[in-house]
């Protein structure tokens, strides 16, 4: 027979993922050191990758699809002058640029090309992302042999300043950060840039310094994963979505799926918190429950 989870303990975690782990690995490890089955995460971020991944335990993980759709912030370094398997410095290079046309690439050249992609854009992600394809992961079809070219998705790359260049006689690193969509792929962005200036381009380093409105600065590593850790439900909500506060008897209502009456604004998703910061459902303009939570337990 399973082990059930305890039903008090749920929430949110909020980890800085180091780089050489999924964040599929972070996620045993909370299952691991919490005694949890029921754990998910928000957001992918490759191995190579590092920063804000955020981590639902418990019923909070019904939360994690509803925000996981907020805007990113990245800190990013591009490599001009080689193409890669995967668009990134772990796959193969296939083909690099000559000398002297790298050295035609000056910081204005950049700056301007840079700019072409902030705006609402079109994307191809990476072959080896974790885009699904007919239910398996393109990067799983890729490891398998097939040749996978992936559908174009509208992102929108609200900001991409550059920081600074640096310059081999090989490659161009340029590190960037960048506000973007979920959904934006950065080493996708990484290999548009190096194309559109003609040397090629990846990604060499990532951090996610922001996920909706969790900062890399908030979070824990995964070492130092406790239930003392765990955010409760409605503190996170209340960060990260618009939030309408009900009673004790609109709380039991609308756990029972009794339609409130709510004024909600247009086109939002509203958290209902209860008192106690009681997280109690997530409704859209209907209005129609899109997720009802269990009530808290104290201490959680």
């Amino acid at each position: 027979m399973k082990r059930k989870d305890d039903p008090s303990i749920s929430g949110v975690l909020l980890i800085d993922k180091p780089a050489g782990l999924t964040s599929h690995d972070v996620v045993g490890r909370v299952r691991k050191a919490l005694g949890m089955r029921r754990v998910g995460h928000a957001g992918t971020l490759d191995p190579m990758a590092t920063g804000v991944l955020v981590v639902g335990v418990g019923p909070t993980t019904r939360l994690l699809g509803i925000v996981g759709g907020h805007d990113k912030e990245y800190e990013a370094t591009i490599r001009l002058g080689a193409v890669t398997t995967t668009d990134d410095r772990e796959g193969d290079v296939v083909s690099t640029a000559d000398d002297s046309t790298l050295a035609e690439i000056d910081e204005e050249m950049i700056v301007e090309s840079i700019g072409r992609f902030v705006g609402t854009i079109q994307q191809r992600p990476s072959a080896v992302s974790a885009v699904k394809i007919d239910g398996k992961r393109a990067y799983d079809r890729v490891r398998a042999g097939e040749d996978v070219v992936l559908p174009e998705r509208t992102v929108t790359i609200r900001a991409c300043e550059l920081h600074e260049v640096r310059r081999s006689t090989e490659h161009i690193d340029v590190d960037v950060r960048v506000e973007c969509s979920a959904g934006t792929y950065i080493r996708a962005l990484a290999r548009d840039l190096g194309a559109e200036l003609g040397v090629g381009g990846h990604l060499t380093a990532l951090r996610r310094s922001r996920s909706g409105a969790v900062r890399v600065t908030e979070c824990i590593d995964p070492a130092d994963v406790s239930i003392d850790q765990l955010l409760r439900p409605g503190t996170f909500a209340r960060q990260e979505l618009p939030c309408i506060d009900v009673s004790e008897a609109d709380a039991v209502r609308a756990r029972h799926g009794s339609a409130l009456p709510l004024s909600l604004p247009d086109s939002l998703v509203v958290a209902l918190i209860g008192p106690g910061e009681d997280l109690v459902a997530v409704v859209e303009p209907g209005p129609r429950y899109l997720a009802v939570f269990p009530p808290a337990t104290p201490g959680t």
